[in-house]
């Protein structure tokens, strides 16, 4: 389940298949066992009822999750940008060999977190991963080295920057590890297994339509949440346009 929620539209096909099923096998064991007494329909009316709100406020629970994680890797993002730029702006209260050193790092570090955000591919991600701890290592030591030999307020400042920077990228990792617990989705999954084949054993004819309309819903909803919660297979995705804003700014200074 972990590696299917990576892939939205995958995810949408099997459940709706499972779903679909699930409501047929229903259908199936009313026939094959016997049908529902008229003295008995209606307390398993309360118990669908029941079972068909459970899921609804859990897809909702879930639906909420998903879009508070989106809204956070939105944030960073945006954090990240600021950070950027204004130690950028700071690398002035350095010497200036020092400044076009850190400017010149953060150039190419700009470069690496936009490519994070953009990347679909593993093996690229692993580069850059690579490319941006290295990057962090050589912007600490250039005003760290500074700020041993000036210990000044304004070096204080580029070096107090200079950590917001390092940090904001720990923020945004953080927030994209951060996704919607596997036990949630299989809780959702089995709720809604069980929902599809108690609509089943209740219907009292086979009704193809009728047994497509609540996976196909359920469906969409899981193939939605997958969308948000995926910060890199959906087509819902965090766009680095404040990262990419900066591009302009520190060319034209």
């Amino acid at each position: 389940m972990g590696s299917l929620v990576n892939f939205p539209f995958l995810l949408l096909a099997v459940s709706l298949v499972t779903l679909w099923l699930s409501a047929h096998v229903g259908g199936f064991f009313r026939k094959r066992v016997r049908t529902l007494k008229e003295d008995e329909r209606e307390y398993f009316s309360v118990v669908l009822t029941a079972s068909l709100t459970l899921l609804a406020l859990i897809i909702g629970f879930s639906f909420s999750m998903a879009i508070s994680r989106y809204d956070q890797r939105k944030n960073y993002e945006e954090a990240e940008a600021n950070a950027i730029g204004t130690e950028y702006v700071r690398a002035d209260l350095l010497p200036p060999a020092d400044a076009a050193r850190v400017r010149e790092l953060l150039g190419k570090y700009l470069g690496q977190r936009v490519s994070f955000y953009t990347t679909r591919n593993e093996h690229q991600l692993r580069q850059i991963d690579a490319s941006t701890a290295q990057l962090q290592t050589e912007l600490w030591s250039a005003v760290r080295a500074v700020a041993a030999g000036q210990p000044t307020y304004m070096v204080a400042l580029a070096v107090s920057g200079m950590n917001d920077v390092l940090n904001s990228e720990g923020y945004t990792q953080a927030a994209w590890w951060n996704r919607i617990p596997p036990a949630a989705w299989v809780l959702m999954a089995a709720l809604a297994i069980c929902c599809s084949l108690l609509l089943g054993y209740d219907a009292r004819e086979a009704n193809a339509l009728l047994f497509l309309v609540l996976p196909l819903v359920v469906s969409i909803s899981f193939f939605l949440i997958a969308e948000i919660d995926s910060p890199r297979a959906g087509v819902i995705r965090v766009l680095p346009q404040n990262l990419e804003r900066l591009y302009p700014a520190l060319h034209a200074h």
